[in-house]
């Protein structure tokens, strides 16, 4: 049952973001704001096919504030990335940098307002980085990290990378730890039905020292591991 559910919803979801992608890049020459709605009602399908084609469900714990904020968020699997417009409310994500080389879905991902990351360029990526996330903050719109730079097992705490520590110090603002625990069910070729839990931890004020403002969003978004 898990081999047919995985492969329908590969089918489904996939040639429907073919569709959505595409319409995105078609309104936005005409209205940012239809642009904006594509790509949330792209992340919204997602949910809608892993929920009905694979019985995934999404658990919400604590409490997620309005407004502006910087989320560092754990990252076990694509779920959490490709949701994120679902989940927030116009977000701009840090994302590695060949994903903005997929067809249609790179143009689309930089017209929203995501940010890519050369993770192999240093202290120059993250200048690029501060510079991006300050005209976003201006902007008011939450920005969402991976602090652990990319997919780590469940289970597994890696250390933060530097970027976040970076952009912490230089934003100024506090920073919202949310634990998730979708690897066990999304990270794997046939995808398993249950809960996948998002977990907001409490806000960290700014202004911390490196190693304690680390430490308390290491702690908070590995809260799920088992």
């Amino acid at each position: 049952m898990a081999v047919l559910r995985s492969l329908l919803f590969y089918l489904v979801f996939y040639t429907g973001s073919i569709f959505y992608t595409s319409g995105s890049l078609l309104v936005l020459p005409f209205s940012a704001r239809a642009f904006r709605k594509v790509v949330r009602g792209w992340a919204q399908f997602h949910r809608a096919c892993a929920r009905v084609l694979l019985g995934m469900r999404v658990r919400i714990e604590g409490d997620v504030p309005d407004g502006p904020a910087f989320y560092a968020i754990k990252h076990e699997s694509f779920f959490e990335a490709i949701d994120a417009p679902a989940q927030f409310r116009n977000p701009s994500v840090f994302a590695k940098e060949e994903l903005f080389s997929i067809p249609l879905w790179g143009p689309s991902a930089r017209a929203y307002g995501l940010v890519p990351v050369a993770r192999d360029q240093g202290p120059k990526a993250l200048r690029t980085m501060i510079a991006a996330a300050k005209e976003l903050v201006a902007s008011g719109r939450p920005l969402v990290l991976f602090p652990e730079g990319t997919r780590v097992p469940h289970g597994t705490g890696p250390k933060l990378q530097a970027g976040f520590a970076g952009l912490y110090k230089l934003l100024g603002l506090p920073v919202i730890p949310v634990a998730v625990n979708s690897g066990p069910l999304y990270h794997r070729r046939w995808k398993k039905s249950g809960v996948i839990t998002y977990r907001f931890g409490e806000p960290i004020p700014p202004g911390l020292p490196r190693g304690e403002a680390e430490a308390r969003v290491h702690a908070a978004i590995n809260a799920l591991n088992d």
